[in-house]
């Protein structure tokens, strides 16, 4: 096979980031935008020695799962990449894609749950990251980066978030043609407008907005309050990312009227949430995910319960009512001071957060002669580290609760605990591992599973 050569192909599976995958004289090849079942006319675009990338020219036989894409611009956005198939073909994807990893990387053909589905497939994210820029012809474009570039897409209307977001969105972008204020370009590092940011609580009852610069101010700033709070706005913030970086945020934030913040409730707990919070995208089914790991963790009132990444105390404290004490650690120094603000406007008295890494606070709680029952795990997407692991199994809880939004770290981090002797329990013929579906339409997975000492 060459580069520019065109073939017939068969979709046969799907990878992990959504697109299909068939085989020529056995290499693998990878389509995007197709879906299992498909034969589609091919054009080869990057050849290599094991495997191959092609567009799909011509559909030539549809799969059974195809469904007419409802966004516009879903071929050239990045952020969606289901959006042609059945939603119970995607669920059973991403069923397909927890057992495989487990049975691969962990080498552990466990028989897993039912993957819990969305009630909600469109409008459900409660936050939204939107890139400004440039067209060539010098118009100004909000959206979302296309796949594996930094080339943004122009949204009008984006399927998974609020319409509200929208709205702002294209208020932000008129405010900004309307008083000629300069966007920002990666390649020169000049302009000033980089991201808009948006967070918002349950039905969009109180909204932020936060403008991220590379500068110091923002000119004009009143008109576009009066134009935001006449959208229902509530906040709006001034972010500094003056750095060459892909992060959007930066360290520095300025208030520039209205609430720095928002409150929302998640399993009967409230919280207040800050630019910098982590807060689950999709409240709904955050609380499925929370109930099934409070039911995995089989807490009661002599628990101590120990959460490892505990951020602003989220999981941890929508537990604290069922169990003795509640330890958080964070190493955030801000997230652990928000944790504390979240227990105190709970009421809730039996929780104490320490500041540090899994290390100093296993030597804390040892020093004290604490030993906690159930430990809750939800790691960044990297996974725990192997001296992690050690130091939560050294701790000799009776359960391990695990929260990932990467099958294939927590498959990789579940072998690591299996050597150490916890694993998998099995209940009614099924082992406690359950996927998640917390981002319909979109290739991530999120998983939550319980270890325990033994077979």
């Amino acid at each position: 096979m060459k580069k520019n050569d065109e073939f017939e192909l068969e979709i046969t599976g799907m990878t992990a980031e959504g697109s299909g995958v068939g085989h020529v004289d056995g290499m693998a090849v990878f389509a995007a935008n197709t879906a299992v079942g498909d034969k589609i006319l091919a054009h080869a675009i990057k050849v290599k020695k094991n495997y191959a990338v092609a567009k799909a020219m011509e559909i030539i036989t549809p799969s059974a799962d195809r469904i007419e894409a409802d966004c516009p611009v879903f071929n050239r956005c990045g952020g969606c990449v289901y959006r042609h198939i059945s939603y119970e073909a995607e669920l059973k994807i991403k069923w397909q894609r927890v057992d495989d990893v487990f049975r691969r990387i962990a080498g552990m053909p466990l028989n897993i749950c039912e993957i819990i589905g969305s009630e909600k497939t469109a409008y459900y994210r409660n936050k939204a990251q939107l890139p400004v820029g440039k067209d060539k012809n010098g118009n100004t474009k909000i959206g979302f980066y296309s796949s594996r570039t930094h080339n943004i897409i122009d949204c009008g209307c984006c399927m998974l978030q609020p319409e509200k977001f929208s709205e702002i969105a294209n208020t932000v972008k008129s405010w900004i043609d309307e008083n000629n204020i300069s966007v920002y370009n990666e390649e020169t590092h000049k302009g000033l407008v980089r991201h808009i940011y948006i967070r918002a609580s349950e039905n969009c009852e109180e909204i932020l907005v936060c403008i991220v610069i590379n500068g110091n101010r923002l000119p004009h700033a009143d008109l576009l309050k009066d134009k935001l709070s006449a959208l229902g706005v509530t906040g709006l913030c001034l972010n500094i990312n003056k750095g060459k970086t892909n992060v959007v945020l930066g360290k520095e934030m300025i208030s520039l009227w209205g609430r720095d913040r928002i409150e929302d409730t998640l399993c009967g707990t409230r919280f207040e949430i800050s630019p910098h919070s982590f807060y689950q995208v999709n409240r709904a089914q955050a609380e499925r995910l929370y109930s099934l790991a409070a039911e995995y963790a089989n807490l009661n009132e002599n628990t101590i319960l120990l959460d490892m990444y505990c951020g602003v105390g989220t999981i941890g404290l929508s537990m604290a009512k069922n169990v003795k004490q509640l330890i958080g650690v964070e190493i955030v120094p801000d997230a652990v001071e928000n944790a504390k603000k979240n227990a105190a406007k709970n009421g809730i008295e039996n929780a104490r957060f320490i500041c540090g890494d899994a290390a100093v606070a296993a030597a804390q709680l040892e020093k004290e002669g604490i030993k906690p029952d159930v430990i809750i795990l939800d790691p960044p997407r990297k996974g725990c580290d192997e001296a992690l692991i050690k130091t939560v199994v050294k701790m000799n809880p009776k359960r391990i609760v695990y929260i990932s939004c990467d099958p294939a770290t927590l498959a990789r981090d579940c072998a690591i605990f299996a050597e150490l002797g916890y694993t998998v329990p099995e209940k009614d013929g099924k082992h406690l591992v359950t996927p998640v579906d917390m981002f319909p339409r979109t290739a991530h997975c999120e998983c939550a599973l319980v270890l325990t000492e033994g077979d």
